[in-house]
């Protein structure tokens, strides 16, 4: 028996590197954002509010004009959603040390609406929901990943320098699989890659990129990959 196809709504992406993996296989699968895609294929970008599509029983357009309707539930939602005020990182601009008392309830505000809005996705009408994001606030405001795992780890091997990096990335799941790696390389000398940060500490992937949300918003391209390998499957398969 074959794999089936599934209707996939891939939620804060405009990078389409998942969906673009996903319809590689034969799914339906569609991108969404608030701003225009970047992955090529506005056919399958919808650029609005992904609040209101969430739960499915919807009609959306894409980029290209074309009206799509979903009849029932998505199958499948994958997101993720902006970690600006959710990560561990944005946890010390919340210091008095670093931040005015008014700048510090402007943030604290916006942290709440992020967390809102990441709590939306987990609890839509969806049976298989994957929620991806750096380790942060919802680690304990919410609950513990299932998984959490580095780019290097789906990496073909050190020479493949679009994921050979390290950065931890956590995975929420409800109804899916942790995602399995079949090798596992040594962990990627950040020194050797990146040099070190006038502290002396080991720059990192994320130090060297922390000024160009365009790269650092991207899914890996071999995490992408695993995704729809594994989440989905390929419909052509026997």
């Amino acid at each position: 028996m074959g794999v089936i196809k599934i209707n996939v709504l891939i939620a804060c992406e405009k990078s389409q590197r998942v969906c673009t993996e996903f319809r590689r296989l034969g799914h339906e699968a569609f991108s969404c954002d608030v701003i225009d895609c970047s992955g090529g294929h506005p056919e399958w970008h919808i650029k609005q509010d992904v609040l209101l599509l969430l739960n499915g029983y919807c009609e959306f357009k894409t980029c290209d004009g074309a009206i799509h309707n979903i009849i029932g539930k998505w199958d499948m939602i994958i997101a993720h959603p902006p970690c600006t005020y959710l990560s561990n990182v944005a946890t010390r601009h919340h210091s008095i040390k670093n931040n005015t008392i008014e700048r510090i309830n402007e943030r604290t505000f916006k942290r709440i609406e992020a967390m809102q809005f990441f709590m939306n996705i987990a609890n839509a009408d969806c049976d298989q929901i994957a929620i991806e994001n750096p380790v942060g606030v919802m680690n304990t405001a919410y609950r513990k990943p299932e998984q959490i795992i580095q780019p290097y780890y789906f990496a073909n091997d050190e020479n493949d320098k679009e994921n050979y990096v390290t950065k931890r990335t956590c995975l929420w799941l409800k109804g899916l699989l942790p995602l399995k790696y079949s090798k596992l390389l040594s962990k990627p000398d950040n020194n050797a890659l990146y040099g070190k940060l006038p502290s002396g500490k080991n720059r990192t992937w994320e130090d060297t990129y922390s000024r160009d949300p365009k790269v650092r918003s991207k899914t890996f391209p071999g995490i992408a990959k695993a995704m729809a390998e594994q989440w989905g499957g390929d419909i052509s398969d026997k």
